[in-house]
């Protein structure tokens, strides 16, 4: 917990709550359910909540902004981003029903009441957000051919509605697509940790 602090030091007492809480809920869960690797859970704040943050360090979402997590596992990015951003609505979808469980049971634990959790493919959302979110799911090409029909055209935030995924290692291929089009923000320049000198943002506007 003392790494989120480290870099977000403007937590409030019940944000501070929600992130405290996450370690005991998730080691729980992932005793039962693979929900990420047995031996990483040690490092659950460092390598999957920061790491999910990297996104508020690219873009502070303005108060009802609407976000979409696609293939959001047990809950990263969005459960992190939404403790963050309590006046934002995310919506986390996945296709595999027992992590969706996961995810909607921690929220609620949490008392997390800007999230939605369904169990659905992407292909078959019909609503429409400001942003969507997706750490590593599927590569870039093909997230934006099934979801890019999900992003709203109206503009309430700094940067243009579109797309801010989180991803890792030699991304030439998946970006050779979008020619200028895709900004890549590394991570190593906000946080200091090794683990974040392979890891990326990359957002494309729609």
């Amino acid at each position: 917990m003392d790494i989120i602090k480290k870099y977000f030091t403007y937590l409030t007492e019940k944000q501070e709550f929600q992130f405290t809480a996450l370690y005991d809920l998730y080691a729980d869960w992932n005793s039962k359910i693979n929900l990420i690797s047995r031996k990483d859970i040690e490092n659950l704040y460092e390598k999957h909540v920061l790491h999910s943050l990297g996104i508020a360090e690219i873009i502070r979402f303005t108060d009802n902004t609407e976000i979409l997590d696609v293939g959001t596992g047990g809950g990263f990015p969005g459960i992190p981003l939404a403790i963050l951003f309590p006046n934002v609505r995310f919506f986390l979808i996945d296709s595999i029903g027992k992590k969706i469980r996961v995810a909607e049971t921690i929220s609620r634990q949490i008392q997390l009441n800007n999230v939605e959790c369904k169990q659905k493919r992407v292909e078959d959302e019909k609503g429409e957000f400001d942003f969507i979110v997706s750490r590593a799911v599927m590569p870039l090409p093909d997230l934006v051919r099934v979801a890019k029909k999900n992003i709203v055209r109206d503009q309430q935030n700094a940067l243009p509605n579109g797309f801010l995924c989180l991803k890792g290692g030699d991304l030439q291929a998946e970006l050779k697509f979008f020619r200028n089009k895709a900004v890549t923000y590394d991570l190593e320049d906000y946080f200091e940790e090794e683990f974040f000198k392979t890891k990326k943002v990359i957002y494309l506007p729609n």
